[in-house]
């Protein structure tokens, strides 16, 4: 049988979070499933060796409406891309009429789907619960990130054992869910004057100045950014990290996937529907409120408070 999963939310981190319930139906199904996702999610990156997947198929379509799979020509070509690979069964995490017709017209017999035109809800329980009453059975909402062992090994043989290695989530997909990168760079002095430790730097390409400003300050010397590495190099590293601190982005959804504890900072999205799906990550939410008022618009980057930041690092690397 072949089976193809629709996933069509934009981010590396969604596409982590969805990873327990495409891996899931892989397993009912006892083959490796074909995913149609957006080339923001960095699918080809993230997942080169997943045994569960088989084909990542892209999806272009863009904000302006000028991808490849956009209106009604996109429309029928895409029809025409999934009806040429002959799927007997399709997933799909979304309830727009357009992926439903798309699944019609490229022949694809047995179709689930959300209900269609559902309010946005949270992402987590969204999946967990279409996942389940579909497969008939229960899914852990853990995602697992999987990655070569020999390349494993390979990063774990080079990396001191007298040393912590801390992996920091500098970036973000806006400035309120962004720490000052200053806070950043005075937690690693801390750290470091109670454990020596190398800190490893994952940030965007938009956010050079950021990583620029960690290496030219006084710390800069025990840090390596991860600019020059593609996605699928980061990973070995960062399974090896004893710790992730760092603001609710793809990073930290990646290192809670690679089975590392993380500290994760939640300064403006919903800790519902990111933080809580996983017993990796640690939250620390603005002074003030609760898990659940820190929503989107909470503006609370200037409310983190820096000393639980740091005794909560020197708890989760002791």
């Amino acid at each position: 049988m072949k089976v193809l999963v629709i996933q069509p939310k934009i981010g590396m981190g969604d596409m982590v979070i969805y990873l327990p319930y495409i891996h899931a139906i892989s397993k009912k199904y006892q083959t490796p499933v074909s995913i149609l996702v957006k080339d923001n999610s960095r699918a080809k990156h993230l997942l080169v060796d997943d045994k569960h997947i088989d084909e990542i198929i892209i999806l272009d379509r863009s904000k302006n409406n000028k991808g490849s799979h956009d209106g009604l020509s996109g429309f029928l070509k895409l029809s025409k891309e999934l009806k040429q690979r002959q799927f007997d069964k399709v997933f799909i995490f979304n309830g727009s009429l357009r992926y439903l017709l798309i699944s019609k017209l490229a022949g694809i017999k047995s179709i689930s789907q959300y209900p269609l035109f559902r309010k946005k809800d949270n992402i987590v329980t969204s999946a967990k619960i279409f996942t389940e009453n579909e497969l008939s059975n229960i899914v852990s909402t853990q995602p697992e990130l999987q990655i070569n062992n020999e390349k494993n090994m390979m990063v774990k043989s080079n990396l001191s054992k007298n040393t912590k290695h801390i992996c920091l989530g500098i970036s973000a997909s806006g400035p309120t869910k962004r720490w000052h990168i200053k806070n950043f760079i005075k937690l690693c002095v801390q750290i470091n004057e109670k454990k020596p430790s190398k800190f490893y730097l994952a940030a965007g390409l938009n956010d050079q100045d950021l990583i620029q400003e960690v290496l030219n300050s006084k710390i800069g010397k025990n840090c390596i950014s991860f600019k020059d590495l593609k996605i699928n190099e980061t990973l070995p590293i960062i399974k090896n990290c004893d710790l992730y601190i760092g603001n609710d982005t793809g990073w930290l959804h990646i290192a809670s996937a690679l089975g590392i504890k993380c500290i994760a900072l939640f300064m403006d999205s919903p800790v519902q529907a990111y933080g809580k799906y996983s017993n990796n990550i640690h939250v620390i939410i603005p002074e003030g409120e609760t898990e659940e008022t820190t929503t989107h618009d909470t503006l609370g980057a200037e409310k983190i408070s820096f000393e639980k930041v740091f005794d909560k690092s020197i708890k989760l690397i002791n």
